[in-house]
């Protein structure tokens, strides 16, 4: 049990740790209307159920193509990352996220982000619902980028309305 715990926390802090190891419009009525209603899935723990809650918001501006909505979510999922232990990189990249207006520059960060949060919900308890974790395999020009949404729905945060469906469910995190 020890070890099983042990490991739990390892994973956990190793989790937003992930972004030191990666380098790093407008808006149609038609995409604005499709973003999924967010947060139906939560999760056991209340400071990561928040941080999600709060990436959910920045996914769906980058889904948009809003840079200033996307500015304003990274602002304030910042502050949440950096007061979980573990996720102090992964909040410098919310702040490179918050400091630009080009969606490009954003977006690329978003793919470091969405990484270490998935690793980190990988490692959490959900309480309600699916987290899903999705890939769009032409992000990052061909490279492919992952991210997490509560809906089964694929909604591209990297291609907004150019390609909004273009993506598939690579895996599933559920109560257990």
């Amino acid at each position: 049990m020890k070890r099983i715990f042990g490991t739990a926390i390892l994973a956990t802090l190793l989790a937003c740790g992930q972004a030191d190891k990666k380098s790093s419009e407008t808006s149609d009525t038609t995409v604005k209307d499709s973003v999924v209603n967010t947060t139906s899935a939560t999760l056991k723990d209340e400071k990561i159920n928040a941080i999600f809650s709060k990436y959910e918001d920045l996914k769906n501006a980058l889904v948009k193509s809003d840079s200033l909505a996307t500015q304003k979510a990274a602002a304030v999922l910042q502050p949440e990352l950096a007061s979980y232990k573990g996720c102090e990189p992964t909040a410098e990249v919310a702040k490179k996220i918050a400091a630009s207006t080009n969606l490009s520059t954003q977006r690329e960060a978003f793919t470091v982000l969405s990484s270490d949060l998935i690793a980190l919900l990988n490692t959490a308890d959900v309480a309600t619902g699916t987290v899903y974790i999705q890939h769009c395999p032409m992000a990052n020009k061909g490279d492919g980028g992952d991210w997490l949404s509560s809906a089964k729905e694929i909604r591209n945060p990297y291609y907004g309305d150019e390609m909004l469906e273009c993506g598939r469910v690579t895996a599933e995190i559920k109560a257990k």
